[in-house]
């Protein structure tokens, strides 16, 4: 269900890494999509916080808008360098997501607003019909080796 082609011991294994998946098209499957992120990204030794939340505004995005019966939305992950690349394709190219001037009381229409202040940059790729792919580029950098310290202040 997963792959990835990266081979440990490779010389590119640190410089490209890939994973991907495919989901259901639910809530479940968009939650398992940040969780998988997550654990990818651990696996890796990368920074997964600002990703689990792209990956969650993306993948929700595609389980409410890019839903089609029976059809699944795919979760990629890729890393060249320090740059994560985020893909969500869904099987409704037809409908373009834009981000959204929501009302201070709306409870939902800030999830692009989110991605647009989280990634480096983010777009949309129109693929064969009737796919769709929406992308999101975030910096990470793998931890420094040897330090152990907290994270706190004077650690």
């Amino acid at each position: 269900m997963n792959q990835e082609t990266a081979q440990v011991g490779h010389p590119l294994a640190l410089a490209f890494r890939n994973f991907s998946v495919l989901l259901s098209c639910t809530p479940r499957g968009a939650r398992l999509a940040r969780l998988l992120t997550v654990a990818q990204l651990r696996a890796w030794g990368l920074p997964f916080e600002t990703a689990q939340h792209v990956v969650a505004e993306l993948a929700a995005n595609a389980a409410t808008h890019g839903r089609l019966p029976g059809r699944s939305f795919r979760l990629t992950l890729y890393v060249v360098g320090g740059t994560l690349r985020i893909e969500v394709t869904d099987a409704r190219g037809e409908r373009r997501p834009e981000p959204q001037a929501p009302g201070a009381d709306a409870e939902s229409g800030r999830g692009l607003v989110l991605v647009e202040a989280l990634a480096d940059r983010w777009g949309v790729t129109e693929e064969r019909f009737p796919r769709k792919t929406v992308w999101a580029e975030v910096p990470v950098q793998a931890p420094e080796h040897g330090f152990a310290g907290s994270g706190g202040a004077g650690g």
